[in-house]
């Protein structure tokens, strides 16, 4: 079933998206070589302590972290670890949400470890634009593939691919709320979009193939031909007048490269 949500109840998304957009700017103020995806971790749970949420993602089908920290060729769902220590010309897709009040936020950004490749710099570039490009097509009377179709279509042409396994979604009172929202697909299919509909919109282009396979963790997904991957994802309403981007944040990957 898809909830349409009330202006109320979009500015409750919209507070704990901000809170979501307000860490993962702390966060990236913390990536330099040397640091531990588990120091992330227990920065961005310090951080939701203080605001008086609760990670959203702790404890979700037992996930045991708050962050999903994936470097490199990890799509998604990377795990934390005292083990894995960032080192300079990495990437790292940083993936966080919160509860407050009974609301969820989420939202993605794929980060550089001081300096990067080109071909890293633009995978990541192409990334954050084609979730534009998918964004600028949540617009009331659209169908739900209008958006799908767009990140595919910008991202196939620049000669990448794109992440099947993993879909975006609707988000409200819970993490995961219908409709799924694939990256992928013809256009002029699915539901008609419709005003408070709320789509947590997260394209995962990978620089070789599409395929991805998941590690003996249960958790991290690696694309198959361990090639890089990115992700970037916002948190959307559908409104009368466009859509509305509730996870704002300071930091944008082609702000600082482009």
């Amino acid at each position: 079933m898809i909830i349409l949500r009330s202006k109320a109840e979009i500015e409750k998304i919209r507070t704990s998206c901000g809170i979501v957009a307000e860490i993962l700017d702390r966060l990236v103020e913390h990536i330099r070589p040397g640091v531990s995806t588990w120091d992330l971790d227990a920065i961005s749970e310090e951080l939701t302590a203080k605001k008086h949420a609760r990670p959203a993602f702790k404890g979700y089908h037992g996930y045991p972290y708050s962050l999903c920290a994936s470097v490199n060729e990890e799509v998604v769902h990377g795990m934390p670890s005292k083990h894995r220590r960032l080192k300079a010309g990495d990437i790292i897709s940083l993936d966080y949400g919160v509860v407050l009040d009974g609301y969820y936020g989420d939202a993605a950004l794929t980060v550089p470890v001081g300096e990067i490749s080109e071909a890293a710099v633009e995978l990541c570039t192409v990334t954050e634009e084609c979730l534009y490009e998918g964004i600028s097509r949540a617009v009331s009377g659209n169908r739900l593939s209008d958006i799908s179709h767009a990140i595919q279509d910008y991202v196939e042409k620049r000669g990448y691919s794109v992440v099947r396994e993993f879909v975006g979604h609707g988000i409200g009172q819970h993490l995961h709320e219908s409709p799924q929202v694939p990256n992928y697909g013809p256009p002029g299919r699915g539901i008609r979009l419709k005003a408070g509909m709320v789509l947590a919109i997260e394209p995962m282009i990978n620089a070789g193939g599409a395929e991805v396979e998941i590690l003996e963790d249960q958790w991290t997904a690696v694309t198959r031909d361990r090639k890089l991957s990115a992700h970037f994802e916002h948190t959307v309403a559908v409104s009368e007048n466009g859509p509305l981007i509730l996870s704002k944040r300071k930091n944008r990957f082609t702000k600082r490269f482009g």
